[in-house]
């Protein structure tokens, strides 16, 4: 897990810091101004996918590593990829961003919380008593926060240039989001089948459930069809490559790490189908 544990950190403060380059302020006062459909969102994601994956894992009664591996995934929020499928959906594209973005900059006290509630839940015991939620939470500021705080200020200052290179930083981002599972899957060769084989499930039903439960919320509480494909989508397509980084620096056994990959590799599969089934049904 060395390799993935050196990568992980420096990959995700530069894909943070490419969806800070992709900010503006004009996407945070967005969710002041149109707070309705914001606010649906970021519950669907913070709050009830938690909940859904918490649920999954009592059902399925998973082994602690795996259970724990899928509440990460479940706490992490969107990506940058969310934002640009959302965009080919035809769906509410600025509603996305403004989810991604306040829901990364939220994720440094959410998802610790999450995890580490969740660790108790369960009975964990791997967690060492030096790491603590505050630890976490400061790492998640120097690689997640911060970046995004330096790709605006960027942004302000250089936005033409910025602004015409937008899709060759998306492809930065989406190439730097595929090193960091090539690494998983070169470490884990040996392995990663039989991992996948007990995770798939799990992250299969998760990505799914959520996705649609999403939609249908949305279906009766948004504004509009746009709408209800980003939350989807936003809520099907989460920050892998922070997932990784968390279970990276709190546990030291790669099988945390399994249900994030598995969950990386099918939310694209079910992200796409997803897709052309509500272009072609809304």
């Amino acid at each position: 897990m060395e390799i993935v544990t050196n990568i992980a950190p420096f990959a995700l403060a530069l894909i943070m810091l490419g969806l800070g380059l992709g900010l503006t302020i004009n996407d945070f006062k967005r969710v002041l101004f149109n707070p309705k459909d914001f606010t649906i969102g970021l519950t669907c994601q913070i709050i009830l996918l938690p909940i859904v994956a918490y649920t999954l894992v009592l059902i399925l009664k998973l082994p602690i590593e795996l259970s724990l591996g899928l509440m990460i995934i479940a706490a992490a929020p969107g990506g940058v990829t969310s934002n640009v499928l959302t965009k080919f959906a035809n769906g509410d594209v600025a509603l996305s961003i403004s989810l991604t973005a306040v829901g990364s900059l939220i994720s440094i006290i959410s998802v610790p919380f999450i995890v580490f509630t969740s660790a108790d839940l369960l009975g964990d015991k791997e967690i060492s008593k030096e790491i603590t939620m505050t630890s976490i939470a400061l790492k998640m500021a120097l690689v997640v926060t911060i970046p995004v705080i330096i790709g605006m200020i960027v942004r302000s200052v250089a936005n033409n240039y910025i602004s015409s290179n937008l899709n060759i930083i998306n492809k930065i981002t989406s190439f730097l989001f595929l090193i960091v599972f090539i690494a998983i899957w070169i470490e884990e060769k040996d392995n990663i089948f039989i991992y996948l084989a007990q995770a798939g499930i799990a992250v299969l039903t998760l990505n799914i459930v959520m996705m649609f439960l999403a939609f249908y919320i949305a279906k009766f509480f948004a504004s509009g069809n746009p709408q209800k494909k980003c939350i989807s989508l936003e809520c099907g397509l989460q920050n892998g490559t922070l997932a990784v980084f968390v279970a990276t620096q709190i546990f030291e056994n790669v099988t945390y790490m399994v249900p994030t990959a598995a969950y990386a590799l099918i939310m694209y599969i079910t992200g796409f189908i997803f897709i052309y089934i509500i272009r072609n049904k809304i």
